[in-house]
């Protein structure tokens, strides 16, 4: 007849101990692997809404100024902050005017959330980033090159007003594996101009 093995407590409490350690070892590894959470931009649509307040559901768009109006809550500013972020900040506005108010925002759309290609591609346009893309992707989504396109000189414009900035792409290094830090991840607004 087998016996089964068993640990007996301070085995199987060094055996724990020694599986935290190595958990723990790798936990940064892990944590910067995951993506950014998403932070807000002009143009997106929020549903906002407090528990067991009808009057306080309501669906908003951030303004071009980055802002959104809220009943009792007032202006408050989303643009470059997370959902969660936005939900505390409403919170906090309402606590004067009810106890303990129970707040959800959520994302209905990602219309803010937008990149545009122009010039020489077959579908130039508009696109949602959902999620982020890069310089290759874009191109993909505008149907890519027509035959008259200077696939050497592509520009990626990004800022606004004064403050802007290009960053050329060579589309023929990037497809054969060079110079693959041009590929670059895109930021709302950003503008990809194929000449």
């Amino acid at each position: 007849m087998k016996r089964a093995c068993r640990t007996s407590g301070p085995v199987r409490t060094a055996y724990g101990v020694a599986l935290l350690a190595l958990a723990a070892a790798f936990a940064p590894h892990v944590r910067a692997q995951q993506p950014n959470e998403y932070t807000l931009n002009a143009g997106d649509t929020l549903d906002v809404s407090v528990w067991k307040e009808t009057e306080l559901t309501k669906e908003v768009i951030v303004r071009p100024d980055g802002r959104f109006s809220f009943p009792l809550a007032g202006e408050i500013n989303a643009v470059g902050r997370s959902v969660g972020q936005v939900e505390t900040e409403i919170t906090n506005k309402l606590k004067p005017y009810m106890p303990e108010p129970v707040v959800s925002v959520s994302m209905k759309s990602l219309d803010g959330c937008k990149i545009y290609v122009i010039g020489q591609v077959n579908k130039p346009g508009s696109f949602v980033m959902n999620p982020r893309i890069n310089v290759l992707q874009a191109l993909s989504l505008a149907g890519g090159f027509t035959p008259f396109a200077g696939l050497n000189d592509i520009m990626v414009l990004r800022g606004t007003g004064a403050v802007q900035h290009a960053m050329p792409f060579h589309y023929s290094e990037v497809v054969k594996g060079r110079n693959l830090n041009q590929n670059v991840l895109l930021e709302a607004g950003d503008v990809v101009v194929v000449p």
